[in-house]
């Protein structure tokens, strides 16, 4: 299973504990036992054949009730542990999840957290996470989600050294004559386009200029250098404005926006650490 959903016997191995010619020995061992190849080895990558992929479709619902229920005997435990493993976004991780797992894990050091920094989305059931961050609008239905963070807001914004040599925009349109800094989107591979509200009048902007980044903090040492205006969540763009290094537009068509979610598949029992996660996550808690 570990195999399969890496790719890799290396990594398989390291996430397990074990050395590569250990599990690879251990896999020959079982095909050889069944009778069929269950793996597709070449030089730079492994996959499960159909024979695999077969196996795999038995071993994740029995794999998922043994982690249940050796889950329900560690509630016999006086202090609750295990490993919860959780894929979001890196401004999720920074703004609201971690203020939440630092505290729990001081609180309770034998559990175990991992963090996987990607904001595209990924199928948590078959990449056997816990649970998953994303803002609400792209969690899947048929997830359970609860709201963890607090309404969002985008600002345009940029430096008084670049509105110096140009007017301010007064409508999101006349953004297209204007230098943007833009974002290319990990969960689509595409440049952002814009979004922008008004009286409830919603305008997506597809914008252009010298810069394309995947990384917030590069638009903003962009946008600060006078390259253009960039458009950010509100808490990377106030001190920026505050400090006077770049100057804020557009604000009357930027209301807020439903903020961060935590997901997780509705069967999946839960154990106690992942429990007491989406009690330290819970906003009424941190008032």
């Amino acid at each position: 299973m570990r195999v399969a959903e890496e790719r890799s016997f290396t990594r398989a191995a390291a996430k397990m504990g074990t050395s590569q010619s250990a599990l690879s020995h251990t896999i020959k061992r079982l095909e050889a036992r069944l009778g069929v190849r269950l793996l597709m080895r070449t030089t730079r990558s492994v996959a499960p054949t159909d024979a695999g992929e077969r196996l795999l479709e038995t071993l994740r619902p029995a794999l998922d009730d043994i982690d249940a229920r050796l889950a329900s005997i560690g509630e016999l435990r006086e202090k609750p542990g295990g490993v919860i493993r959780i894929t979001t976004p890196q401004h999720a991780a920074e703004t609201v999840l971690w203020p939440a797992i630092a505290k729990l894990a001081a609180d309770y050091p034998d559990i175990k957290i991992e963090l996987s920094i990607n904001s595209a989305l990924v199928d948590i059931v078959e990449q056997r996470f816990d649970a998953g961050v994303r803002l609400g609008e792209q969690v899947a239905k048929d997830m359970i989600a609860t709201s963890i963070g607090p309404q969002l807001r985008m600002i345009a914004a940029a430096a008084p050294s670049y509105f110096a040599k140009r007017p301010k925009p007064k409508t999101p349109h006349d953004l297209t004559a204007h230098q943007c800094i833009n974002l290319r989107m990990a969960t689509i591979g595409g440049l952002y386009a814009w979004e922008f509200e008004k009286d409830g009048r919603e305008l997506n902007v597809r914008v252009d200029g010298q810069f394309v980044f995947n990384e917030v903090r590069m638009i903003k040492c962009a946008a600060v250098a006078g390259f253009g205006i960039a458009y950010l969540p509100e808490d990377h763009m106030k001190p920026l404005i505050a400090s006077g290094e770049l100057v804020r537009v557009l604000s009357d068509w930027s209301p807020p926006f439903d903020g961060y979610h935590l997901y997780y598949p509705s069967r999946r029992q839960h154990s106690p650490a992942f429990t007491l996660l989406l009690d330290y996550l819970n906003p009424k808690r941190r008032r």
